[in-house]
């Protein structure tokens, strides 16, 4: 079998860990209670319904349901947790390993067959085919398999987010149905990629929010690039070929088999220079989208007498600039340096972590030697995958160090000051407000940050 390489750190440190790194230890131990609170907080019956809000005061969860996004955060720090106790265990720390892998493995999997009730099916006319597929909603369904996914209910981004994830359980745990899902979802995506041919020839490039949008958003980009990295260097050796779509000059609609390896490398490519020559801000962070059309509306155009979609011009970019935008790319400029040594991520990368830093993050007025992040809306989550991007980036970049710490210093002040019955509130720093219902893709979002920075913690040592 072919190793697939996922963007986690790999850490160089003492295997004989005794008394040597009681932080690392402590950050696991709270990634595991906070996932455990979570689970016993959120999720109900045997279908594994995830509630979207809880309340820890008053006990209550709410009847409506979290979306396939917020769905996909109890995979992430499953996943997250997962890698941290196999690093311990290769780090001489067997006992973790022994006496909790055995759950969150279990957990994995139940996650993965309840998240069928997200799944559906639908026909989809793309820029070179006309195809039925069967992705994952916004919206869970009563049945599985039953969800509505035509038009507008479902979006790239959820299925590059369940890709990312699909990709990690696989090297977690070697089942094949975790890569045969992420190739799948990749294939659906990269159907979505724009290859329209310009004036000049060059394809117009990115992937609209969703089927059912014109748009082409930071989100549904950048996060794609980094998972499209790992298929490469799965296949690096291998012989494999892809059917690769495109478009010729006359507008005709080719398919020639192409090399697996090479298909995804391009791809990872192609959507990285695409995000940033049409999303980069001067201030040297991302915007939200490419948009501004007088007429969004989806078009269309026959060639040969088949019906495909075609380019909606987009000459704005617009904001404001979320910091899981910045974050994603970062990533992917991290995984693009490993595969091709080139000097552009390099840069990218030291560039991208400094400015990101300066603009996401200001320093606290009522917490001396503190740093606060915005933490409205769904920032708690955007600010997860930044860091994750800081903690892949330090092995390259040790400047990043500085900007994972208010990390651990904010998740540490909240869990000593403000933790109730296993739930951190959205504000870590200034705690419980009148409205107590949490997110449940934050309480996650929590668990995985401990995880991913009891990891950091061993390479620190």
């Amino acid at each position: 079998m072919l190793a697939l390489m996922v963007n986690v750190p790999v850490f160089s440190v003492p295997t004989d860990s005794k008394g040597t790194n009681e932080l690392s230890e402590r950050n696991l131990q709270r990634a595991m209670e906070l996932a455990d609170s979570a689970f016993a907080h959120y999720f109900t019956g045997e279908s594994w319904a995830m509630a979207r809000f809880y309340d820890p005061y008053t006990r209550t969860r709410s009847e409506e349901k979290g979306s396939v996004w917020m769905y996909t955060a109890a995979i992430e720090a499953t996943n997250a947790i997962l890698h941290a106790l196999r690093t311990h265990d290769v780090r001489g720390r067997s006992d973790l390993h022994h006496k909790h892998t055995a759950l969150y493995r279990e957990r994995l999997a139940q996650l993965y067959d309840n998240l069928a009730y997200y799944r559906g099916t639908f026909e989809l006319t793309s820029f070179t085919q006309t195809r039925e597929w069967s992705v994952y909603g916004v919206h869970r369904a009563t049945t599985k398999g039953g969800a509505k996914v035509a038009g507008k209910e479902n979006v790239y981004d959820d299925q590059q987010w369940l890709v990312r994830e699909l990709l990690h359980s696989y090297k977690l745990t070697g089942e094949a149905r975790y890569l045969e899902e992420a190739e799948y979802l990749t294939a659906y995506v990269l159907d979505g990629w724009d290859c329209t041919l310009d004036d000049t020839g060059a394809e117009y490039g990115g992937i609209p929010w969703g089927p059912g949008y014109t748009s082409k958003h930071a989100c549904s980009n950048g996060p794609f690039i980094s998972p499209l990295v790992w298929l490469h260097e799965h296949y690096v050796g291998s012989n494999e070929e892809i059917e690769h779509r495109s478009i010729a000059s006359d507008g005709s609609r080719e398919t020639v088999p192409v090399n697996k390896s090479a298909y995804y490398l391009r791809f990872a490519e192609a959507v990285y220079a695409w995000q940033k020559a049409h999303l980069l801000r001067p201030d040297g962070v991302y915007d939200d989208f490419l948009g501004g059309c007088s007429d969004c509306s989806i078009r269309y155009e026959t060639v040969d007498g088949t019906r495909y979609r075609t380019n909606t011009p987009l000459p704005k970019r617009v904001g404001p600039a979320y910091s899981y935008n910045t974050g994603s790319f970062l990533s992917g400029a991290i995984d693009l340096y490993r595969a091709t040594g080139k000097q552009e991520y390099l840069d990218d990368i030291a560039r991208l972590s400094d400015d990101s830093f300066k603009y996401f993050a200001k320093k606290s007025n009522q917490r001396t030697g503190y740093y606060e992040f915005d933490v409205t809306g769904f920032n708690n989550w955007f600010n997860g995958v930044l860091m994750r991007a800081y903690v892949e980036a330090y092995p390259i970049h040790t400047n990043a160090e500085k900007y994972i710490q208010p990390f651990q210093q904010n998740l540490d002040y909240g869990y000593t000051h403000f933790l109730h019955r296993g739930i951190l509130p959205p504000d870590l720093l200034n705690g419980w407000g009148d409205d107590r219902k949490v997110e449940g893709m934050f309480a996650f979002t929590f668990a995985a940050e401990y995880a991913l920075l009891s990891e950091y913690a061993l390479e620190k040592e």
